[in-house]
Formats: structure tokens, C-alpha cells, sequence
């Protein structure tokens, strides 16, 4: 691209999309995340929160990265599903839904 050369709508649109699957996203991929660590991670229960709830923060960062680095949008979108689809079971095998409820 030139010095001179203007972004189009679908270069701008493309960047919003982009920033609205990071931002939605990956604070998805890392609350799961956060969930499925708090209750699988050995020791008292509050130790456990605790390091889930720190590591959710690298977790949150590598997907936004992962979005932005992503050859395509769709691409990006079909990784953060699958990792949240994967985190869901992965949640429910851990016993965090009872009754509909998650824990």
C-alpha cells in the first residue's frame, strides 16, 4: 500500500470484525478456560481461583494475538470456536453445569 492510498470499507470493515472477535472472543475462550482451571487445579478451592483467574489473563492475550495474527478472519473464528467448544465439554465433563446452572 502507498503512502497515499486509502483505506477501503472493507479493509476498515475487515479491522473491525477483527477487533470485535478479539474483544468478545477471547474474553470467552478465557472465562471457559478460567472455569474448567478453577475446578480441575488441585489445592484449596480460593489457590485454585486464584491461578485460574491469572492464567485466564495469558489465555485472554494469546487469543487476542491469535485473531490478529490469523490469515483470515474466518480462520481466527473457527479456532476461538473450536478452543470454546472444546472448553465447554471440557467444563461439563468437569462436573460445572448441575441442572442447567453452571457452578
Amino acid at each position: 500500500m502507498s503512502a497515499n492510498a486509502v483505506p477501503t470499507l472493507a479493509d476498515r470493515l475487515a479491522v473491525a470484525g477483527r477487533v470485535l472477535l478479539a474483544a468478545f472472543g477471547s474474553y470467552a475462550v478465557a472465562a471457559l478456560a478460567c472455569a474448567w482451571l478453577a475446578l480441575i487445579l488441585p489445592g484449596p478451592r480460593a489457590e485454585a481461583v486464584s491461578a485460574a483467574t491469572l492464567a485466564s489473563f495469558s489465555i485472554m492475550a494469546a487469543a487476542v494475538i491469535w485473531v490478529f495474527a490469523a490469515r483470515t478472519i474466518a480462520r481466527a473464528t473457527l479456532v476461538l470456536g473450536a478452543a470454546a467448544l472444546l472448553l465447554t465439554v471440557a467444563l461439563w465433563l468437569a462436573g460445572g453445569f448441575r441442572h442447567g446452572v453452571a457452578l
